[in-house]
């Protein structure tokens, strides 16, 4: 494909859409679609038939509209200015929706919009989401789809492409923050027989559904961010590494793929230039590990999934022995509006050291729960009680932990601190791939500390002693404090236990295994001794039944 045939697609599409004069958007991601919001799309189908609207009315699947907590979610008007969000909507809607498009909106199903939860937010990485249909290419290509793949082809170096994302300021998404371009940088002068492109989309944390969103709202946008990082770092062979239990992520990934193969964006010589690139996927078996670089590496060789000792790092030795480039899903999302508006333009949103946005999967005890995006800098106050809408019920705010497993759990105390990499890090936690779950009143945080180690427990792949044998004993000395049987002397070692993980483990698991126990020691050390003095638990939550059973 030409650059001049890219534009006479993304023409022809905008011409063809215009034909209709109203659009309904249904939400066709994995949350709203368990709540069977393919039947809305369906009976809003049928119906737009049977009344004949079929020349100026579309209802359009679209990816996720961010509201989990509400859907299916529907929205009208998006062609007249005369925006209006439903939530819960039923096939049996379907009519009077139709009936009220250039009427007074369905006064029952009305989702406001202008709340904090969507004014607030800015979006880049999801600009596209509940906006396009993710399996349609020329709808991709309609919203300035490829132009950045076109652009850095045609128009710059591949050492331009990787100053540009220098500039940007942008740091990995996956959770250590490390700079993309940096890292670009280093494989773009790694030497190799071939080099290689991963995306890491094996999203394992408790509660996070980032990168699943992105991949069923948008998967040609990582194609493309893919696709450019190939050019910058000279590589022809790329793999997306996305666990099989995101089966909806994958049908769109795999349709993704054939479509711009067949448009000739992946594939040989693409865009009539010498520069050749395809993409395979490769289906993990869920291990949480293999989120690791280097055990998802040994994965997608076909090996078991367990971490190696750095140096060497993937970007030096990686797949097959060969520079590996490695950025999650987020991170590849972000490149192709970088390479469009520059990298001063995304380095102007966020703070100093943290540039951009950061998408968050919002859970747990929260008015709102969903996926949003806001700039870096944000606080922690900001996120729970504006865009989250509080803690439901009545009842009081007690933590929120972020960063999944490997994160901590934050006191009301620091939450006026920004969330950017170096403010979570001195709090003691992490931002992680962007998993931020609230946690009320009715939570018992050594419950909680149990829970995530049981989690680090169960998926540490058993290589390296000190994480293979300490989750095992911080677990069991954890369940002894929830069953109110444990002394001081057990939290002691429980102490030592985290400093010893945190300190000789291989691999990120082990070492940041601790972090939910050490935060919850330092900010809630009353309910420790609460359980190991008074045994009680102040949440009513834990109980003398083997494994703390809940009340």
């Amino acid at each position: 494909m030409t650059p001049d045939e890219l534009l006479e697609i993304a023409e022809t599409e905008r011409e063809s859409q215009k034909r209709f004069t109203h659009r309904v958007n249904v939400c066709l991601a994995a949350g709203c679609v368990s709540c069977q919001s393919q039947a809305v799309k369906d009976a809003l189908d049928s119906d737009i038939a049977r009344r004949g609207w079929g020349d100026h009315c579309q209802a359009k699947g679209v990816g996720c509209m961010g509201l989990c907590s509400e859907g299916p979610l529907v929205s009208t008007g998006v062609l007249t200015g005369n925006d209006r969000l439903y939530k819960r909507v039923a096939a049996a809607d379907a009519a009077e929706i139709l009936d009220s498009i250039d009427g007074a909106p369905v006064s029952r199903l009305r989702c406001p919009t202008d709340v904090p939860f969507f004014q607030r937010q800015k979006k880049i990485v999801l600009e596209n989401s509940g906006v396009i249909d993710p399996e349609r290419i020329e709808d991709y290509i309609a919203a300035e789809g490829y132009q950045a793949l076109i652009q850095a082809l045609t128009e710059m170096t591949p050492r331009e492409v990787v100053e540009q994302v220098m500039a940007s300021g942008l740091r990995g998404r996956g959770g250590a923050g490390y700079p993309t371009g940096l890292k670009w940088s280093t494989v773009a002068k790694s030497f190799g027989v071939q080099k290689f492109v991963i995306c890491n989309a094996d999203e394992g944390d408790p509660g996070a559904f980032m990168d699943r969103s992105v991949l069923e709202s948008d998967p040609h946008r990582v194609l493309e961010g893919m696709l450019i990082a190939a050019y910058a770092v000279g590589s022809s062979d790329g793999y997306i590494y996305v666990r099989a239990e995101y089966p909806l992520a994958i049908k769109r990934l795999r349709a993704a793929i054939r479509q711009a193969e067949r448009a000739g964006l992946l594939g040989a010589n693409i865009c009539g230039t010498r520069f050749s690139f395809k993409i395979d996927l490769r289906l993990g078996a869920g291990a949480f590990v293999c989120g690791e670089e280097t055990a998802l590496i040994a994965s997608v060789e076909g090996k078991r999934g367990t971490p190696r000792a750095r140096p060497p790092y993937p970007a030096m030795e990686g797949l097959q022995g060969q520079p590996t480039l490695i950025n999650n899903v987020e991170t590849f999302a972000n490149i192709a509006p970088i390479i469009r508006k520059g990298g001063e333009w995304y380095a102007q949103v966020g703070t100093e050291k943290s540039k951009g946005t950061k998408v968050f999967a919002l859970a747990g005890r929260v008015q709102n729960t969903g996926l949003v995006e806001v700039p870096m800098g944000i606080t922690l106050r900001e996120m729970v009680f504006e865009i989250g809408g509080g803690i439901p019920d009545g009842r009081k705010f007690k933590a929120v932990q972020t960063g999944g497993p490997s994160g901590g759990c934050l006191p009301e105390e620091v939450l006026d601190q920004p969330v950017d990499y170096e403010s979570l890090a001195r709090l003691g936690s992490i931002m992680g791939s962007g998993g931020m779950i609230v946690i009320d009143e009715s939570s018992c945080m050594v419950d909680v500390a149990k829970y995530f180690m049981d989690f680090c427990m169960t998926e540490s792949c058993g290589k390296c002693t000190p994480c293979r044998v300490g989750t095992y004993q911080m677990h069991r000395i954890l369940s002894s404090i929830t069953e109110m049987t444990a002394t001081p002397q057990d939290l002691a070692m429980l102490e030592e236990f985290c400093d010893l993980l945190k300190h000789t483990s291989l691999c990120g698991l082990g070492q940041s295994a601790p972090n939910p126990v050490v935060s919850t020691l330092k900010s809630f050390a009353a309910e420790y001794k609460s359980h190991i003095e008074d045994h009680t638990c102040p949440a009513g939550v834990c109980g003398k039944q083997p494994g703390g059973a809940r009340t």
